[in-house]
């Protein structure tokens, strides 16, 4: 063994008057080559035999030939140069649990063990019907971020041109629409997969995702003969409401006593209270600076040189609202339908028999519920990220070098907005676009 290390110093200290011995064995060799066979694992021995220590010397490094899997080593948070486009899930196929399965069923055994034990469930503020107070001023913030979004988009669409497929969900912001063939619309075949673009709007950019509103999270659940007493506006606005935003159109019940619940039963939930009816007006809607409804024909075009100011605030304002968004899901239950687009704001799904996609006839039209994801509530609706709008069109035979990036901000950086750093590995800014030719040799 010493032969195989040619250079070898061992030092070891003890400090007999604080009770500290420590070991310090140190492996230096000449000749890496030699050591292939065998490679010794160097460890360092820290022990304390007493607690009367100074503070600098409870605080000990060492190195070792596994550079970084230390105790000193911080994961920092360094965005990767390229990342893959995000993958389109099967329409056949249910989503993935946003909770691993196996974690969901450890809770599920855990709440039925003190069930049957008769102990109440544990909830903290924002699933026991009471208000997290902390996150009230987060909901106002989202909502006049959100506001904020609406109205920068429709000045923008004014001059940031936009194309959306007649038959699929596709969408790319343009001069003119590309050439990928891609298409999953109905008669696609008949165009060999090229898209059929028409002038888009402000819901392709902007996903609109509506939710159920209700008076009382906790209370009645919405069946399928009652879903027209009940209206439906944007998910993130019914959020904002449910953490303690006040609309005098759409109140919400304010709880002072929180549930109570044993296993999957609640057992008191303050009473019943009268729901009040509907806010119905023909003239005039609430929502109507908080909806996407018109939005391109209640803003006028702006003007030239307002035009990156108006892109920079809105793209604040889209990060605003997807920080405040993913904070607020935290402590409020948002659940969507594992099968298609659903969404509803509370602690349990209503029973509304509107499911159509993959198998709804042995659900009998009921959705699927789970807990939602962030991309649920606020779609991103990812789309080709375009160097140069005006430049020669985006082809199919290019299509790996290509990048994408969520709509909202492809259409504000078209506009002259800078853009977050967490974006640009997926717009693949660093990969030089060869000629069609060129592609063909590229390994």
């Amino acid at each position: 063994m010493l032969q195989m290390l040619p250079a070898v110093s061992t030092r070891f200290w003890e400090l007999s008057q604080m009770g500290i011995f420590i070991g310090n064995v140190e492996f230096t060799s000449l000749h890496l080559s030699a050591l292939r066979s065998y490679t010794p694992r160097v460890q360092f021995a820290h022990k304390l035999l007493s607690q009367k220590v100074p503070t600098a010397l409870r605080t000990l490094s060492y190195t070792s030939q596994e550079y970084g899997k230390g105790p000193i080593s911080k994961k920092r948070e360094v965005y990767r140069q390229n990342v893959d486009l995000p993958t389109t899930l099967p329409k056949k196929k249910k989503k993935p649990y946003p909770i691993p399965l196996k974690q969901i069923k450890r809770a599920a055994k855990a709440d039925k063990e003190l069930a049957q034990r008769g102990i109440e469930k544990l909830l903290e503020p924002g699933k026991n019907g009471l208000l997290v107070i902390d996150l009230v001023p987060v909901a106002h913030e989202v909502l006049d971020a959100w506001k904020i979004l609406i109205k920068g988009l429709s000045h923008l669409l004014h001059v940031i041109p936009v194309y959306a497929c007649r038959e699929c969900s596709e969408v790319h912001v343009a001069h003119s629409g590309h050439h990928i063939q891609d298409c999953l619309g109905p008669t696609s075949a008949m165009r060999r997969s090229f898209h059929s673009w028409v002038t888009g709007s402000i819901n392709d950019v902007l996903v609109p995702i509506e939710s159920y509103h209700l008076y009382d999270p906790f209370g009645r659940r919405i069946k399928h003969e009652t879903r027209f007493e009940y209206d439906r506006i944007p998910a993130v606005v019914e959020l904002c409401i449910q953490a303690g935003v006040d609309i005098p159109e759409y109140p919400s019940r304010r709880r002072t006593k929180p549930i109570r619940m044993i296993g999957k039963k609640v057992i008191d939930r303050g009473g019943n209270i009268e729901e009040p009816k509907p806010w119905q007006a023909a003239d005039s809607y609430p929502l109507l600076d908080f909806d996407t409804q018109r939005a391109s024909q209640r803003f006028a075009p702006p003007l030239p040189e307002d035009v990156p100011r108006i892109a920079q605030e809105t793209m604040e304002a889209y990060e605003t609202v997807r920080y405040g968004v993913r904070r607020l899901m935290r402590k409020y239950t948002v659940k969507a339908c594992g099968y298609c687009s659903e969404v509803h704001v509370g602690p349990w799904g209503h029973n509304a028999k509107l499911c159509g996609e993959f198998k709804h006839q042995w659900r009998d039209g009921k959705h699927g519920w789970q807990d939602a994801t962030l991309d649920e509530v606020l779609p991103p609706n990812y789309v080709w990220h375009v160097r140069d709008p005006k430049g020669p069109t985006l082809i199919g035979a290019l299509k790996r070098f290509y990048g994408k990036a969520p709509a909202v901000v492809e259409v504000c950086m078209q506009a002259g907005a800078t853009i977050p750093e967490k974006y640009l590995p997926m717009m693949r800014l660093d990969i030089v676009l060869p000629d069609s030719e060129e592609a063909r040799s590229v390994a």
